[in-house]
């Protein structure tokens, strides 16, 4: 059995507060139903195999298209509950506005890298910023989709971050919160955690890792 001695964790939803509690504020705040804000996202995403200029989404994360235009392209498919339109302008930013920090992820994957096992951050970005002056000590590489061109699940991103750490994709753990990019780092070799909660993952990298990580 090969001995596992690198972690990559995703960022929304596993060093931040989960997804939709996120979503459905800045729906609230901007004043539109968040039923539509789906509907208009699974329409884009019918398929793996949809061109870049068919998927924003897709395209947004592999850095394909700019922030401003996929702002435009979203806003148009929103309407305020007044009948007004969403602004495009910021859009991105009022989004990303209610992830709340999740500082026991964070001092989690601190110890362990003070293990000594090599930790790389990888994220599908949607043009949002990162916290990235809270990182110090967290990570020997950081993954972008946005800035790599490309996204989770594809192989490819997988493969690039294990290569970072200077590791096989055997030798990789990797945490998120969807299952779908669970199943695509287990394609590859990797053994794949599905975080919901702290104690959890604690415990499944506990008994991977051999260490005590309390």
């Amino acid at each position: 059995m090969v001995e596992v001695r690198g972690l990559l964790v995703d960022w929304g939803g596993v060093l931040t507060s989960g997804l939709e509690p996120a979503l459905r504020r800045w729906a609230e705040l901007d004043d539109f139903d968040f039923d539509s804000y789906l509907e208009a996202v699974m329409k884009w995403l019918p398929s793996e195999n949809v061109t870049a200029e068919l998927n924003p989404v897709h395209a947004l994360e592999r850095g394909q298209i700019a922030v401003p235009d996929f702002e435009r392209k979203l806003a148009s498919l929103l309407v305020r509950r007044d009948g007004t339109p969403v602004p495009a302008e910021g859009l991105i930013e009022r989004m990303f506005a209610h992830f709340e920090h999740q500082p026991a992820m964070a001092a989690l994957v601190r110890r362990v890298n003070q293990h000594g096992i090599r930790t790389a951050l990888l994220s599908n970005s949607w043009g949002n910023t990162y916290p990235r002056d809270t990182w110090d000590g967290m990570f020997d590489d950081i993954v972008i989709s946005g800035e790599v061109g490309l996204r989770k699940p594809e192989p490819e991103i997988f493969l690039l971050a294990a290569r970072r750490l200077n590791l096989k994709p055997e030798e990789c753990v990797f945490v998120d919160d969807l299952q779908l990019n669970v199943d695509g780092a287990r394609a590859v070799g990797m053994t794949a955690i599905l975080h919901t909660e702290y104690d959890e993952t604690r415990r499944a990298l506990e008994d991977l890792f051999g260490a005590d990580l309390t």
